[in-house]
Parts: structure tokens; sequence; C-alpha cells
């Protein structure tokens, strides 16, 4: 028997095991495919006039992690004194369930936000956490109690990072990956059980990135997609069997931070500091690069959303404020429109329309096409930095910057 028909016999489970608990939750990072897009029965607003609703709002510590919902249960991961705490709360009233923390004694080398960046993930009724220290965390999501952590960084020798760990692990079936960043252990990606975080195998000397690594399943095999300090790399979950690896990145001050996005066997990458665009195509078990250092689009962190075979995206950086709003084709290398200095910031598509949360607090409502930038909607929600990645749940929409959680009903229909 060869080694691909072994892993598809033993993969479909893995496949069918992530456990997200409905169709209308956002139980992690980028939503329910990792890919920023809502699911199909989620509706919203088509415009909206005035100040939008808000069923609630409380104050958070730092940090960057966004909100990840499940099960009628929103999680909040930050930082508040010497402590990174995991509170549950209730998605709809913003009602605390309960709540847990462990010391930390976290400075970043730039800038001053000390907080946890990395998104929590409900799955299989736990509670993922990673923290800015590298500590990973598995809580029981009805209860709060702890059921296992480790501290990756000490284990692994990775680095810490110019802002801390950053990159939100990927839970596959029983497998949780993670960007370790363990270079001289060759613990670049380190896969965890999520039973009892116990370590099942690690792979790559590299060091960990920003960007969330993201599920490719070829033909029944899963595959993480994993962006690291200088690379991408693809490794099949279950043994952690290397299936390709390419150059992503560059040396000195620089991160990656825009997750990949994975579309069949096609994987789109992007990044700024010069690094751009690379395309590429998996045809098992090789990688072949389609293009390379593109310069038509370079995002410092957002993730583009593919819809109807085209990317929306924000080109540019946040720290510079130097960003547009592009609508481009990733196979032509063709921008088809560009709305000229709209600001950094991340978005979702929900209901057919591209929802952007900018690093100002200014929410904006588009409806995607590729003849022209349309607006539909805007509304000032929050007045700090907003960083975090929002999420959607029940026409709920979690928006938080450096000191406020808010939650926002967008289910109500107005006249534009």
């Amino acid at each position: 028997m060869t080694l691909r028909s072994v892993l598809l016999s033993l993969c479909g489970l893995l496949l069918g095991g992530s456990g997200w608990a409905s169709a209308a939750d956002w139980p992690q990072i980028l939503g329910p495919q990792r890919n920023g897009i809502a699911d199909a029965a989620e509706k919203m607003a088509s415009h909206w006039k005035g100040s939008l609703k808000s069923p609630w709002s409380r104050p958070v510590g730092s940090g960057f992690a966004g909100i990840a919902v499940a099960a009628g249960r929103a999680v909040l991961f930050h930082r508040e004194n010497g402590e990174e705490v995991i509170e549950c709360l209730d998605a709809a009233t913003g009602k605390p369930l309960w709540k847990d923390s462990y010391p930390t004694a976290f400075r970043p080398q730039f800038g001053s936000d000390d907080g946890p960046l990395c998104t929590p993930t409900i799955t299989q009724g736990q509670v993922i956490t990673y923290g800015a220290e590298g500590v990973l965390a598995s809580h029981d999501l009805q209860t709060g109690v702890q059921t296992w952590t480790r501290d990756t960084h000490r284990d692994f020798g990775a680095e810490t990072g110019y802002f801390g760990a950053g990159s939100t692990p990927l839970v596959v079936g029983d497998l949780v990956v993670v960007n370790v960043g363990g270079k001289r252990a060759a613990a670049g990606i380190v896969a965890f059980k999520m039973l009892d975080g116990a370590t099942v195998w690690k792979k790559i000397a590299d060091d960990a990135s920003y960007s969330a690594p993201v599920l490719m399943d070829l033909e029944g095999m899963p595959i993480a997609i994993v962006i690291t300090r200088l690379k991408c790399v693809g490794i099949e979950v279950p043994h952690g069997s290397e299936i390709f690896e390419v150059p992503f990145g560059a040396r000195g001050p620089t991160v990656n931070g825009a997750s990949p996005v994975v579309f069949g066997n096609q994987i789109f990458l992007t990044s700024s500091y010069g690094v751009g665009a690379l395309s590429g195509t998996l045809n098992f078990p090789t990688f072949v690069t389609n293009y390379s250092k593109e310069e038509f689009f370079a995002s410092q962190y957002a993730t583009p959303i593919l819809i109807d075979g085209l990317f929306y995206g924000i080109d540019g950086r946040d720290d510079t404020g130097v960003a547009d709003l592009k609508c481009f084709d990733p196979q032509k290398k063709k921008v088809l429109w560009t709305e000229k200095s709209f600001g950094y910031g991340t978005q979702i598509l929900i209901d057919g329309k591209l929802l952007l949360v900018k690093t100002n607090g200014e929410l904006v409502l588009i409806q995607p096409n590729a003849e022209e930038y349309t607006e539909l909607a805007r509304d000032q929600v929050l007045s700090g930095v907003t960083r975090a990645l929002p999420a959607f749940s029940n026409g709920l929409l979690y928006v938080r910057d450096d000191t406020t959680l808010k939650c926002l009903d967008l289910r109500t229909a107005t006249k534009p």
C-alpha cells in the first residue's frame, strides 16, 4: 500500500472531527472555515443609518486577540495587569459565565501592547488559547476548568519575537497544530494531543510568524498550510510528514501576518516589507510556484477574502498609514479597482456583503463587485486602536479595540 493510500484511509475521521458547534458559530479566527466567510445561513442588514444598536459592551484589557463564539458563548482572551485572562460570556447579553487566568511577565520588543494576540479556538467542548509568551492552554467551555497547559517557548526553546507569540493554533481532529518557532530544536511547528496536550510531532527549523495556519483538504488528506518566519510549508497532519516547503518572507525587521488562502489545491500568500504575493498549486506531492514577489498586492497582516474567484483586501501597512482597498484577479495578477487611501483594517464576508473593520474603529459595509467600489454603509463604532479580528454569529458582530469589547446588532434592515 502506498503512503498516499494509507493517509487517505486514516484521515477521513480527522477531517470530519473538527467539532464546530453549529453553522451560526464563529468558533475560531476568520470564522467557520478559517477564510473570513460567514456561514451561508447567516443574514445581516443591507444598509443602516445612524449609529448601530449595541446590545452590550464592556471594558477589556490589553491585547489584540479576536473573539470566538460557539454554543451561545463568547470567549474573550486579554491581559489584565500581570495575568493573561480567559473569560467566557453569554454571547447575547455579555453576562460573565466563568473566568480563569495565569501569570505573565511579557513585554514586547516593539510597541506598548503587552496582551495576547491569538484568537481563541472553540472545538470539541474545549477552548484553546495561545498566549503572548507561548502558553498553550485548554479549558472546558462549560465549566472553565483548565484541562491542560503547555509552556511551548520553554519546552522548545522558542523566542517571543517582536510582539510575542501571534499565530493562532489550528485544530485538526485530535491534534492542535501550533506555529511555535522552536528553530534550534527543529520545532518550528509542533502538534499536541487535543486530549492532554502531549507532544505528537515536531517539524521545521524556523522561527514562528504571526500568520495563522489553515487546513487544505486534498482529496481527503488533511494538510496544514503554515507560514513560518521565512517559509510556507505543507504538513500532513496525522503523522507530521512534510509535503512541501517554499521560501516566503524577508530577513530583518519584518513579519508574515496574513493567513494563507486555500482554494482547491491552490494557495495564495501575501506579506508587506517588499515580499508581495506568492501563488502556487499543490500537485501532490509537488508544489508548483505560479508567481512570487509580485507587488500588485502586499498586505501587512489582513487576510484577503476570495469571492467568486476575485480577492478583496487591503494593500499596504497599518504602521505607515498607507493602505488601499483593492479588488484583484489572482490568476491574471490584475487589479480591477482601487479605493485609494481607504486605511488599514480587516474584512469578513457576511450574506454576500463585505464588512470591513478599520483600525481607527470605523465599520464600513461594501457590496463586492468586479466593476467598482460600492459602499453601502459606514459607522464609527469604536474610538481606540482596533486591530483585533471581528467575529459574527447569529446576526451579532463582536468588535474590540484596546479598551472596549462591543456587541453590535446587524440583523435589522434599514433604508439607505
